[in-house]
């Protein structure tokens, strides 16, 4: 059934983050949105059943790097730096973990996402089934990237076959509404060999996939690549891997040079400004990343580093440090902050059916009331004061209901296909497993 959707405010999530007042969403029966714009332009919605929403109604948000699945770890070895982490705490406890402890994990991760207003997410974890049925049932989308890596017990060629023959048996995108993306996902430049890179980009031209990997996120990870090659940038575009639909996550210790390449090249940034922080890996260039116009989104990581999934504190993180790092409290507005959870995170995912709400993309939308004290002053204000009031003071807490290709997931703030209480129980119990050994 077609629907329309009437709001008090619209935040589309246009280049100029256009505020609609008075607005409708019209929604096809295939998830579509057909319409978005203020009700006085709206035409006869004819038998399309409508909804009034008293808040703002706006475009469900892109995660551009997580690992959800790491539920599982939450808090574990929170006081480390980034590689003693990954050695000595990580990776040791995802060793024991089996594909339907990653299941579990998943499944409690997107019930949060969703609840936090994100409806799309880049995943790179391992048993990638088992991440995109935990998706499929809590009727999110997702971008997955199964993790390619040259570690004691892992063979990365074997990974690699495996990924191109799933992308050959069931194609790039699918299920329903094309909630499941297919790609690749090479670790890092430091944790495999060239060789590996440079088949992997083979692999991903071949078949029009993204490859989602992890750049210059700790400065003392990728020395080595680094004398050799000049940047890991550089190693990426001297294996083919920049010529095709790429994704740098985290991308905190960029030159000039290399942000010029990524410039030319096309490449999509995933910027995660409480992972890096709580790792201390630095602040990235992201006022430098936007003024070349590199497309930039925001990424949460994995929640054993941030240690949420919510999106809205990347967006005002991104613009608090953006302003320390520039001296310079106009570098980035709220508006420009909200952009890149949305729009943003959409362009550097290589995506044009997400990320806004337009004729034409997915009906992925989000409805955040008014009923809370960040919105006190009420509806009778500024464009530019409603919406610092969205993102520097109501967050994610006010998220109610959530839409992904017009099928409603959330509802009053719970996900209305998964009981989540029973898939916290799962997590605890899983968890203790894995703490035990």
């Amino acid at each position: 059934m077609s629907r329309r959707y009437r709001a008090a405010v619209v935040l589309p999530a246009d280049p100029a983050c256009s505020l609609l007042r008075d607005a409708v969403v019209d929604v096809d029966d295939n998830g579509r949105i057909t319409f978005c714009g203020t009700a006085s332009d709206a035409g006869d919605p004819g038998d399309a059943l409508v909804t009034d929403l008293s808040g703002i109604l706006l475009p469900g948000l892109v995660n551009t790097h997580a690992h959800s699945p790491m539920v599982l770890l939450r808090g574990m070895g929170g006081d480390l730096p980034l590689l003693r982490w990954l050695q000595e705490i990580i990776w040791p406890v995802e060793a024991r973990m089996v594909a339907e402890d990653v299941r579990t994990g998943m499944l409690l991760g997107s019930i949060e996402m969703l609840r936090h207003g994100i409806t799309t997410s880049a995943e790179m974890y391992f048993h990638a089934e088992q991440v995109a049925e935990a998706v499929l049932t809590t009727g999110a989308r997702a971008i997955l990237a199964p993790p390619l890596m040259d570690l004691p017990g892992m063979n990365w060629r074997t990974m690699l076959s495996d990924i191109d023959r799933w992308i050959d048996a069931d194609g790039l995108r699918f299920g329903p509404s094309d909630r499941i993306e297919l790609g690749y996902g090479p670790h890092a430049a430091y944790t495999l060999p060239v060789e590996a890179l440079r088949m992997t980009a083979e692999s991903a031209a071949a078949r029009g996939a993204l490859v989602q990997i992890h750049v210059a996120e700790a400065a003392a990870e990728d020395t080595k690549q680094r004398a050799e090659h000049g940047s890991v940038p550089k190693l990426l575009d001297e294996v083919g891997m920049l010529a095709g639909r790429t994704l740098a996550a985290h991308a905190v210790h960029l030159s000039d040079e290399d942000i010029a390449l990524f410039a030319a090249r096309g490449t999509g940034v995933a910027h995660c400004p409480g992972s890096n922080s709580k790792l201390a890996s630095g602040i990235a260039r992201l006022a430098e990343l936007r003024a070349a116009s590199v497309a930039v989104g925001l990424g949460t990581d994995g929640p054993a580093s941030n240690d949420d999934l919510d999106l809205w504190e990347e967006i005002q993180l991104s613009a608090m440090l953006s302003r320390l790092a520039t001296k310079d409290s106009t570098v980035l507005t709220a508006a420009d902050a909200f952009l890149l959870a949305t729009r943003g995170g959409a362009e550097a995912l290589g995506r044009d059916d997400i990320g806004v709400l337009e004729a034409g993309r997915w009906a992925d939308m989000v409805h955040v009331d008014l009923d809370d004290p960040a919105f006190a002053t009420g509806l009778d204000v500024s464009d530019e004061q409603l919406l610092s009031n969205l993102v520097w003071a109501a967050g994610s807490r006010r998220v109610r209901d959530v839409w992904v290709a017009g099928e409603q997931v959330v509802g009053d703030g719970e996900s209305l296909r998964v009981d989540r209480a029973k898939a916290q129980a799962g997590v605890a119990e899983a968890a203790a497993r894995l703490r035990r050994g």
